[in-house]
């Protein structure tokens, strides 16, 4: 079983960045609910736990250690850029080493591929998440909020589905899942 620790960035009294009428925390929570969806429904072998389900706002420590006390496979956190520019961009802890870096490179690939997102690159950050998890860890930045042409994106369900599916498959692909075989509905 693999076991998959979803933080949807931000939350609650933290809205994270804001831009175009968009707030971070929401498209942060609406990724991550599709991520779980997605991969609970489709595929087999994988447990999911969330840092958070709603419009709540855990601690940075509180989700590291929520992670490291489950014992998590893998910690991916979800967020939104802000700064004007334009893309997608991933961080792991700098100097992690493996499996860290075959996962950024798989699931950064699938997330480009499913977006069409500019490709800001796969670099290293020092940030809590990344640091005090104890399992392989992805912050991932999808498109820029107050850009107006990546708002336009993030206002688009259809849209925000493609973020999630380049996660999903991301996740498929470095856990090795496989897919429900549907159950024999003779009789």
């Amino acid at each position: 079983m693999f076991k998959l620790f979803l933080d949807p960035g931000h939350g609650g009294k933290d809205s994270g960045a804001t831009g175009n009428g968009l707030m971070e925390k929401n498209i942060t929570l609406k990724i991550c609910q599709l991520i779980r969806d997605r991969l609970q429904n489709e595929y087999e072998g994988i447990d999911i736990l969330m840092s958070r389900t709603g419009d709540s706002y855990p601690t940075l420590p509180s989700r590291t250690e929520k992670a490291n006390a489950w014992g998590a496979d893998f910690y991916l956190s979800v967020h939104v850029n802000s700064g004007g520019a334009t893309g997608f961009e991933s961080f792991i802890y700098p100097g992690v080493g493996q499996p860290t870096t075959s996962y950024q490179n798989t699931i950064h690939q699938e997330i480009v591929k499913a977006t069409g997102f500019y490709d800001r690159g796969k670099k290293q950050g020092d940030f809590h998440v990344l640091r005090e998890s104890r399992m392989p860890a992805l912050l991932t930045e999808n498109g820029f909020i107050d850009n107006i042409e990546d708002a336009a994106k993030l206002k688009d369900p259809n849209f925000i589905e493609k973020i999630a599916k380049g996660h999903a498959q991301g996740i498929v692909k470095i856990a090795n899942l496989k897919p429900i075989t549907p159950k024999d509905s003779a009789g």
